[in-house]
């Protein structure tokens, strides 16, 4: 149950502290004061997109925190994190755009701060109001009060592998259809690639050996002219050096330090023998056959027209070969392949539609149920010979949300046939259909089946215990008035029984019967504006109904004010 709110540099908020008690907290006060500010920094617990602009204006950082005094352990058991003495959740916005999230003072992400507050607080407002107006939106609350979501989207995930099937054996034809002219292009393609016996690297290879070809007589002269001089010609390298090893040798007769020096030319004579015994492999190396440069040529000019076609490099052509082997092995295996995909196909199939069908029959079920539910609600809220349907017909084919095609059907009036709600509701019934359709939404301690006995004669607001404790409407009086409010605000007096509700409203009818009225206002100064929040009791809270009912506090609405407290004084 949530105990204390504290908004701190919010829009227009300076730092506001809002204590709540049990049962049924009503918040009233001009329009523009600040009432749904305070709904919309709740959001902002519940994982709302946060924006530096919510930031007041002047400061540098914004927060929210909420205190709860629930202390099931098992809610932040999987967070290791104790809630033995209740549940802070807070969130904090700065002018860098960065959003922060604590529960307890232990740092968790946004969308763990969301989980947790969803399971401590349900908001319902203009989101529920404007899905009736959708179409859309009928067939989702009918799978979410019947507990079918899960099924429904396992169904959706199954119709979408059917979708995959159906269009691999679309493409599977296509390819069937132009197999023939394929096979023989990709056996041509194999064949060429297959006939050049390319060799991985060989493109290298071959501009190596052809740039040495280019060059033959330079490498030619140079190692001649290098094996003349180390080893072959009068006064070459080696016998030189032979010479000086022999002088070194008489030295180190006489000078034995002389024998060091003598063992390191030694060792010269036979790396430059090896040398000149490498020269001339090189020498004879180039002499070879004028015809193999035309051959190289003609291999590269190869190699480089299979590269356009094919990739590049030989890595590249090779890889292409072994793509289009591949392909041609599918392509000539393809009767065998398709065989299997239309059986997958038609299994696939019956198995969507039995799915379809299975569901069709649940909803089925639930909408009757659901007709009931709503019916019985709807006349605690004024609508003593209101008709609800909930049109169900099945479709041709299947989707992706099963067979069903779902539209809410209203009447207001004895021997009117219900018609599509979104054509014949006006406001005010819309809101009193929505807060019908969410009495019984949050009136299940776990969600009802089709096999489940609803006892239509007693609310399941009653009936229950309920979770999460603690429930927001705003504006949920919009667009009714007079006996209708005190319809609705009846309604969320007996909500308020089992639930903490906090409700903001225009309306005094539903404001008298609060248990915790809270008024908001807002004082504009030169250069600042300050909102508050005051809990009303006695002399003042009358004020304020009266204020509610005429604009202005007269004699005659104060008197009208004190009826409706005895009214609400009653109801408890």
């Amino acid at each position: 149950m949530l105990r204390e709110l504290r908004i701190k540099n919010f829009t227009i908020i300076n730092d506001l502290s809002i204590d709540f008690q049990t049962g049924l907290n009503v918040l009233t006060g001009e329009t523009g004061a600040g009432k749904s500010i305070i709904v919309d920094a709740i959001g902002l617990l519940l994982g709302d997109k946060a924006s530096q602009d919510m930031i007041k204006t002047g400061k540098k950082e914004a927060y929210i925190e909420a205190y709860f005094d629930n202390n099931d352990g098992s809610l932040l058991k999987d967070l290791s994190i104790d809630s033995d003495d209740g549940i802070i959740l807070r969130r904090g916005i700065s002018l860098q755009g960065k959003s922060r999230a604590y529960i307890n003072d232990a740092p968790v992400s946004v969308q763990t701060l969301s989980d947790i507050g969803s399971a401590l607080i349900d908001i319902h407002g203009q989101n529920m109001h404007q899905g009736l107006l959708k179409k859309e939106s009928h067939l989702q609350f009918l799978d979410t009060m019947g507990s079918l979501s899960a099924e429904a989207g396992s169904l959706k995930s199954l119709y979408g592998e059917l979708v995959a099937l159906r269009n691999e054996v679309t493409g599977m034809k296509a390819r069937i259809s132009e197999r023939t002219h394929r096979i023989e292009f990709l056996r041509f393609q194999i064949n060429e690639i297959l006939s050049a016996a390319l060799q991985p690297g060989e493109k290298g290879a071959i501009e190596e050996e052809r740039s040495i070809l280019l060059n033959l007589n330079r490498l030619k002269e140079s190692s001649e002219t290098a094996y003349m001089l180390l080893y072959e010609s009068e006064g070459s390298c080696l016998e030189r050096l032979a010479a000086v090893v022999s002088k070194i040798r008489d030295m180190a007769a006489i000078d034995r330090s002389a024998e060091q020096l003598l063992a390191s030319l030694e060792t010269a004579v036979p790396i430059i023998e090896d040398s000149a015994l490498s020269l001339r492999g090189f020498k004879d190396r180039y002499d070879v056959d004028p015809r193999r440069l035309d051959a190289l040529d003609e291999r590269l000019e190869l190699i480089k027209r299979l590269e356009k076609k094919y990739g590049t490099e030989v890595d590249g052509i090779l890889a292409h070969l072994s793509v289009a082997g591949k392909e041609l092995e599918d392509l000539e295996h393809m009767d065998e392949r398709m065989g299997d995909l239309e059986a997958g196909l038609k299994a696939k199939e019956k198995e969507v539609i039995s799915g379809a069908e299975q569901l069709s029959l649940k909803r089925q079920a639930i909408a009757k149920k659901v007709e009931e539910m709503a019916t019985s609600e709807l006349k605690g809220l004024g609508f003593q010979k209101a008709a609800f349907r909930v049109g169900l017909r099945k479709r041709e084919t299947v989707g992706e949300n099963g067979m069903d095609d779902v539209e809410f059907l209203f009447s207001a009036n004895p021997g009117e046939p219900p018609k599509p709600l979104i054509k014949v509701a006006s406001g005010g019934e819309l809101s009193r259909i929505m807060l019908a359709l969410k009495c019984i939404e949050i009136g299940r301690k776990k969600p009802f089946s089709a096999q489940q006995t609803v006892d239509t004669k007693e609310s399941p607001i009653r009936s229950h215990n309920l979770s999460p404790a603690t429930l927001i409407f705003d504006e949920v009086d919009a667009g009714i008035g007079g006996v209708t409010a005190q319809h609705v605000g009846t309604k969320l007096k007996s909500i308020a029984g089992n639930y903490q509700v906090f409700c903001i409203t225009h309306l005094a009818q539903i404001a008298a019967l609060a248990d915790n009225h809270m008024k908001v206002d807002k004082s504009t100064g030169r250069d600042s504006v300050e909102v508050t929040v005051e809990a009303l009791t006695g002399e003042k809270r009358q004020s304020e109904l009266a204020r509610m009912l005429s604009g202005t506090v007269t004699d005659s609405s104060l008197k009208h004010a004190q009826e409706l407290l005895n009214i609400g004084n009653g109801s408890r």
